[in-house]
This record gives C-alpha cells, sequence and structure tokens, in this order.
C-alpha cells in the first residue's frame, strides 16, 4: 500500500511492506528550490513518520495468551525470547505436549518459563527425548511434573549431554531411584553434565571412604549438592569429617547436603543463636546436629515456635529436644499440637500424672497408627472424646 499527501510544491509519501509491517516514509520534492532548507517540512516528516509506526499488533504475544494460557503480562515478557512466524509448529508442540499427558497448566508453566521450544521440531527433537525418560521409568504424570519444573532440559542436546549423562548417572543409581533424582532436581546435572563437576565431587567422596550405596542416596535425594565447585565441595567434606561424621553412615550424606547451601554459614550462625536462647551451649548444637543434620536447615521462626510450645507451653526441658532434635522438623499444626492435645487431656484426668512422664520422641515420632494405638485407644473408655481432641473438632478445655 502506497499513500501520499499533498504539501504545496513536493508529496510525502510513506509504503506499508505487508510481510515485515514496517513502514517506509519519505519525501518527493517536485520543487527542490522551495524544500532545500524547508524545517517545516522536516517536522512534518517526522510527525507523519511517528503517527505511522505505532507498534502493531504482538502476534506472539496473542497466541501465548490464546493458545497457552499465558497471563498478558507473562505473554509480553516471553514474547521477547521467542519469535512465532507461523502457528503450525508450535501447535504441533502443544499437541504432542498434550498427547503426553501434560495439563494446561503445566503446559503454561512450561511455555513461561522456556517459551523457545514452541519453535522446535516436536517430532525430531522432543519426541525422543520424552521417550528416552520414559525408558528410564518416568510415568506420564512424573514426566509432566518434572519437564513443566524445568523444561530447560528440552533444549539440551539428547545425544550430546543427556544420554551420556544419564549413561554416567545409572551406573551410581539404581534404575527405581532414578525418577527419584529427576523429582529432586537432578535436571540441573542433565543441563550442565556430569564431566565439570559431578564426577570430581563423586571421586572426592571415594577417595574419603563413603561407600556407592551413600553416594547413590546423595545423588537421588540431594542432587544439587553435587553440582558445587569441587574446590567448594572438597572442603564441605572435610568440614564433615572434621565434625566426626563416619563417612560410611547415611547421616554423613545429610550434613553433606545442609552445609552445601549458598548461605549457610549465615544459617547455621542465625539457627546456632536461636537454640541458644534455650540454654543450649556450643556442643550442644554441634551434637544436635550429629544426630539429625536437618536441625540446623530449618528457620528460625520455625525452631523458635517448636521450642516455645514444646518448652514454655508443655513444660518439657530444652534438653529433651537436644535429645531429639528430629523434633524440630515435625510439622507444628499436623503433629506436634494435635498429639500434645491428646496428651494435656490425659494429665487433666489423671491418667498420666506430669508432662515428665512422657517420653516425647515416643509421643511425636511413630507414625499415626502406632500413636492411635498407645494415647488414644487405650484410653477411649475413660475419655470417649479423646480422638475428636486429637482431630481438633473438640477443643482441650471442653473435655
Amino acid at each position: 500500500m502506497v499513500s501520499l499527501f499533498n504539501l504545496k510544491a513536493g508529496r510525502l509519501g510513506y509504503t506499508l511492506f505487508p510481510k515485515t509491517k514496517r513502514y517506509a516514509v519519505g519525501f518527493v520534492d517536485l520543487n527542490p528550490s522551495h524544500f532545500d532548507s524547508s524545517l517545516q517540512s522536516l517536522i512534518l516528516c517526522r510527525l507523519l513518520a511517528s503517527e505511522i509506526s505505532k507498534p502493531q499488533p504482538n502476534c506472539t504475544a496473542n497466541y501465548l495468551v490464546n493458545s497457552c494460557g499465558l497471563s498478558p503480562e507473562g505473554a509480553v515478557s516471553a514474547s521477547e525470547r521467542v519469535k512465532l512466524r507461523s502457528p503450525e509448529r508450535s501447535d504441533s508442540v502443544l499437541a504432542l505436549l498434550r498427547n503426553r499427558g501434560f495439563s494446561a497448566t503445566q503446559i503454561s508453566k512450561l511455555v513461561r518459563l522456556c517459551p523457545q521450544l514452541l519453535v522446535t521440531n516436536p517430532e525430531k527433537t522432543l519426541l525422543p527425548k520424552l521417550e528416552f525418560f520414559t525408558s528410564l521409568g518416568a510415568s506420564k504424570d512424573d514426566l509432566a511434573k518434572i519437564i513443566a519444573s524445568s523444561p530447560a532440559v528440552l533444549s539440551v542436546s539428547l545425544q550430546k549431554r543427556i544420554k551420556p549423562t544419564c549413561h554416567f548417572l545409572m551406573n551410581l543409581l539404581p534404575k527405581k531411584n532414578f525418577v527419584v533424582f529427576l523429582k529432586n532436581g537432578g535436571t540441573r546435572i542433565l543441563l550442565e553434565g556430569h564431566s565439570k563437576n559431578v564426577a570430581p565431587n563423586i571421586e572426592i567422596l571415594g577417595e574419603l571412604g563413603m561407600p556407592q550405596s551413600c553416594i547413590s542416596l546423595l545423588l537421588a535425594h540431594f542432587p544439587s549438592s553435587l553440582t558445587r565447585n569441587p574446590e567448594n565441595f572438597g572442603t564441605v567434606v572435610d568440614e564433615v569429617k572434621q565434625m566426626g561424621f563416619d563417612m560410611e553412615k547415611s547421616v554423613s550424606v545429610s550434613a553433606i547436603k545442609a552445609l552445601c547451601s549458598s548461605n549457610s554459614k549465615s544459617i547455621w550462625s542465625r539457627n546456632c543463636e536461636a537454640y541458644k536462647r534455650w540454654g543450649w551451649s556450643e556442643d550442644d548444637v554441634l551434637s544436635a546436629f550429629k544426630r539429625f543434620p536437618q536441625c540446623m536447615t530449618k528457620s528460625e521462626k520455625k525452631i523458635m515456635q517448636v521450642m516455645e510450645f514444646l518448652v514454655n507451653k508443655m513444660g518439657w526441658p530444652a534438653g529433651v529436644i537436644n535429645k531429639y532434635p528430629v523434633i524440630v522438623a515435625l510439622s507444628l499444626e499436623k503433629r506436634i499440637i494435635p498429639r500434645c492435645s491428646v496428651v494435656e487431656v490425659l494429665i487433666s484426668k489423671g491418667l498420666i500424672k506430669e508432662i515428665q512422664n512422657v517420653n516425647l520422641y515416643s509421643l511425636l515420632n511413630p507414625v499415626e497408627k502406632y500413636f492411635l494405638k498407645r494415647f488414644v485407644a487405650r484410653y477411649t473408655d475413660e475419655v470417649p472424646q479423646l480422638l475428636s481432641v486429637y482431630q481438633g473438632r473438640v477443643k482441650v478445655e471442653d473435655v
């Protein structure tokens, strides 16, 4: 389309090229002597150019909203990383994902995180990777969750990166644990490969006497720990050994994981101070860490809430929690408070003399079946509402 505007002795023209949707603007001077130094014509050119070059509708963003379920804001952001020339290939990618069990929510998340996948070849690039992961034991549901959380794994080479890395890992991981590895963030290792960090770090563990069963445990449940720089990883492992951990026991795996986070030093310092407020010494903190390393990875808020409830409200000495630090990791709302409510009723009814007669570990750690048998079922005749108290349907003071 060409349009011309008459401007006295000259004409200003612009052209829209349909394929690119770009405009060309030019001034056609029919009388050079009138317009050689015309500031007015230059201003008019600029005004007209500004008007006719307003942004055209973002077709990519529209597609991301209408076909992929992205929000308008998310679609605009994603459209800066991919340009769709036609919808046919993208439609094929979406159809493949749906056929492989991806939900609309998962597809939306995948596209938002890695919109470039919409322009890949679904049959030659995506399908072989999905089939390979399936061959490793991943169900449709598992694979959809894994890929939706880390879609970039579909953008790396199957032959040059994914297969060689998986073959290396399969020598360390039983096949049944490979899906566990992927669910726990193992895709990060597939993205960067095993040669740079993972293989050297596994070698460090082997040299220090860690058996393959423990290495497999670390790899399956805490794979990100093995992606640290080997020099830094070696420092962490040395620290774990100096604390007195036996590298042949699985608790050393939890200790390594606890100290491998990027801010582990600040977390340790913060939580150490939290425990000291309840009378723990440095040695108490270390002994608790050696029993249950995860006690030093919980938030300060969680630590203070558990200690406040068990020590101040229920009356157990703080030293009891030090003896059983696993308690700090239990849910306050779902386990600690409901079970302690049962104990409060039993004490009020004289069925238990005092709180010190209750073993805190035996109360809180067993699975529900054994808790109900020991603390609820045996007292049902004396306190018929005890189960309702445990379930939160009756308040302690109403029994």
